[in-house]
């Protein structure tokens, strides 16, 4: 496998279609301008249209924008409906938006935000529009997780909305692991349909605003520290894209950037922690997750082997 990925490596996306979650900045606003300059169509969904419509005009390509917030069940639902009525299928569905360190405060719909957004809105999100991928060869769905699924990290069933107490970094680390377990589990429903695969990306420690909620204890250690530990949006998009378009990816596989500790560097496939691959909590945080948003996906769990030959899980 290639170790030295570069957006050079993108092969021609000509007459694919991608949609792409919070792509009017950062990590994924610079997927989405990669994936359009190699010639796929490119839908932007985002909260707020009119920077969605700034970032497209700085796209060249075939790009349009769909509003999308990922705190609203019905803005998701809408959402959905609205691609479904104006795509006849979708190659690359890429779950990048998300919070990061939030103050205690909840969606629309009464769930912790960074839970909410990072995990359940996208989770709706897939449900609703992967049968607009099933019929098409090739196509994936890329969820971004981080580094922060290992930091104190856990999926409280006893309180995921954490109404007893809250602490926002544990918080963060339950949606980042959540979005492993969603991909992992995913795959293994997909796995016997040959068709669509699920696949996880991380950015390493990009400079993007995704921290500007961070404890105020490290916002300024973070800013002193962020020339060395940190490295740009399109770099840290690299991961993602990667996972989305090479080739030689699998179902399954996790991506992050290649260096010391995947904080920086070209993307490689790195590995998840084995909390991640407790297949019995990735199976009830799906039940947990489809009764929560009300969405039930267009695929059923396989009873025979759940990776056949051509799917890989990196461990």
């Amino acid at each position: 496998m290639n170790e030295k990925w570069t957006t050079a490596n993108i092969p021609d996306q000509r007459g694919r279609v991608a949609v792409v979650t919070g792509a009017n900045t950062g990590l994924g606003y610079e997927t989405a301008k990669a994936l359009a300059e190699r010639g796929a169509s490119v839908v932007l969904a985002v909260r707020d249209v009119e920077k969605g419509e700034q970032a497209a005009a700085r796209m060249t390509g075939d790009v349009t924008v769909q509003a999308l917030d990922l705190t609203s069940l019905e803005s998701v639902r809408t959402a959905a409906a609205a691609l479904r009525s104006r795509l006849d299928r979708i190659d690359l569905l890429i779950n990048n938006a998300g919070v990061m360190y939030t103050p205690k405060r909840t969606t629309r719909d009464g769930f912790e935000t960074q839970f909410g957004t990072n995990h359940l809105g996208h989770f709706a999100l897939t449900g609703l529009l992967l049968d607009l991928m099933l019929p098409v060869p090739g196509s994936r769905v890329v969820t971004v997780s981080s580094t922060g699924h290992r930091i104190r990290a856990a999926i409280h069933f006893d309180d995921l909305q954490w109404e007893r107490s809250y602490g926002r970094v544990a918080a963060y680390g339950q949606s980042k692991l959540a979005n492993l377990m969603f991909t992992y589990e995913l795959q293994r429903r997909l796995a016997a349909h040959g068709t669509t695969v699920a696949v996880a990306a991380h950015p390493g420690m990009s400079s993007t605003e995704l921290a500007r909620n961070a404890p105020a204890a490290l916002r300024l250690p973070l800013t002193w520290l962020a020339p060395l530990i940190t490295q740009t949006p399109a770099m840290g998009a690299l991961p993602t894209l990667r996972a989305a378009v090479d080739p030689a990816v699998r179902g399954g596989q996790y991506y992050g950037p290649g260096g010391r500790n995947e904080i920086k560097g070209l993307p490689r496939l790195v590995t998840s922690s084995p909390k991640s691959h407790e297949e019995a909590v990735q199976q009830r945080l799906w039940t947990v997750s489809e009764d929560l948003t009300g969405v039930r996906f267009p695929v059923a769990r396989p009873r025979q082997d759940p990776f056949p030959s051509g799917s890989a899980l990196a461990m």
